[in-house]
């Protein structure tokens, strides 16, 4: 099955399970043609159909509730129940259970492609092993939630960065176009049950964000509340795309949408504002409380830091699965040296063949 078939049945498939926004399916069509890691990005069903073949010997490693869609581009800060701003994996959208290695040889691809796009400044062998490192060690300790208070200053500065002004901010929120469809029931609902009081008059407006999820619904509630302002967000989820790659695609079979699952068992200090309401996930957005792209973070970052603390934030999140740690540790411990950066490599190549058959298809 080349890659064009292969998104036209998941994309098939996901019609069946949620209401598709045609206008965001057909931008990510445009996006996933732009370049090879926005491409990566968008296809995460692609990665689990051929991940299997292309890493045969890592396939069948120790599994774990599984993040899935692991990349470099997909960590954040929130408020905990304490208020406090934290730092780490912030969409488990394709949680699933899977081989440990696949969110490390994912996360480790994204770092190459990050590398060859100038948008990270290492070499691609001492990322792997800033990852890899960091995940072992998390792992050994037993890992620890990243609050940006008094320890990791150096991560509150990359989080605190000016690209984060809350001006900029709710300048964007505010340009959001209304949306011009009634509001789902069950949408209203999960964005009325994060708001900090009953009665609140909010307008709802509708956002386009992320490449996996573009074509699912995204509707935000904007108010004004108490002297200032404040934004609740409702996306339309459905399972992991593994459910599609490892079943039968014309199942009937509903499935199990394991985000609010794999975010409870994971060593992390949860946002209170993030749940799963039936088939919404909702979050508080805010200038702190929302995805850190990797171009609009500083220059004068210590990125191998940074990578070891993605592996290690990685292992928080496998962690959940308590009793799969040590058998991990003792795979990691007979893997060769490079391990991780083969793996990696030979994704890449991989995914640039099924982005040149989509370019090439997309421009004829």
């Amino acid at each position: 099955m080349n890659i064009k078939k292969a998104t036209k049945r998941y994309e098939a498939w996901l019609a069946e399970r949620t209401e598709i926004v045609e206008a965001d399916l057909q931008l990510k069509h445009e996006r996933m043609a732009e370049a090879l890691f926005p491409f990566m990005r968008a296809t995460f069903y692609r990665w689990i159909q051929v991940w299997p073949e292309v890493c045969k010997d890592l396939a069948n490693a120790p599994g774990v509730l599984a993040v899935g869609d692991l990349h470099v581009a997909n960590f954040g800060t929130w408020r905990d129940l304490e208020g406090r701003l934290v730092w780490g994996i912030n969409d488990f959208d394709e949680a699933y259970e899977l081989p440990y290695t696949n969110d490390l040889v994912r996360l480790a691809a994204s770092a190459h492609l990050s590398i060859e796009a100038g948008h990270v400044a290492i070499a691609p062998a001492d990322a792997c092993g800033a990852i890899l490192a960091g995940y072992a060690e998390g792992l050994e300790t037993g890992g620890g939630p990243f609050v940006l208070a008094e320890q990791h200053k150096w991560l509150r500065e990359i989080a605190l960065s000016k690209q984060r002004d809350p001006i900029r901010f709710w300048q964007k929120m505010d340009g959001l176009p209304a949306t011009d469809a009634p509001l789902p029931i069950s949408a209203k609902e999960a964005l009325e049950s994060l708001l900090p009081e009953e009665g609140l008059a909010y307008r709802v407006v509708r956002r386009v964000a992320g490449l996996g999820s573009l074509g699912h619904q995204r509707l935000v509630a904007l108010a004004d509340w108490r002297g200032g302002r404040l934004a609740r967000e409702a996306k339309a989820l459905v399972p992991s795309a593994c459910q599609w790659a490892h079943d039968d695609e014309t199942s009937e079979s509903p499935g199990e949408i394991m985000y609010q699952a794999i975010i409870s068992g994971a060593v992390r200090c949860l946002d209170p504002c993030v749940q799963l309401r039936g088939q919404w996930i909702v979050r508080r957005l805010a200038p702190d409380c929302c995805r850190i792209e990797l171009a609009d973070l500083p220059e004068d970052r210590d990125e191998t830091r940074l990578l070891r603390a993605m592996g290690r934030e990685t292992a928080n999140v496998h962690l959940g699965s308590k009793e799969q740690v040590r058998a991990i540790i003792q795979d990691l411990m007979k893997r060769p040296g490079g391990w991780l950066h083969l793996a990696a490599k030979d994704m890449v190549k991989t995914m640039a063949d099924d982005w040149k058959d989509w370019k090439d298809t997309s421009t004829a």
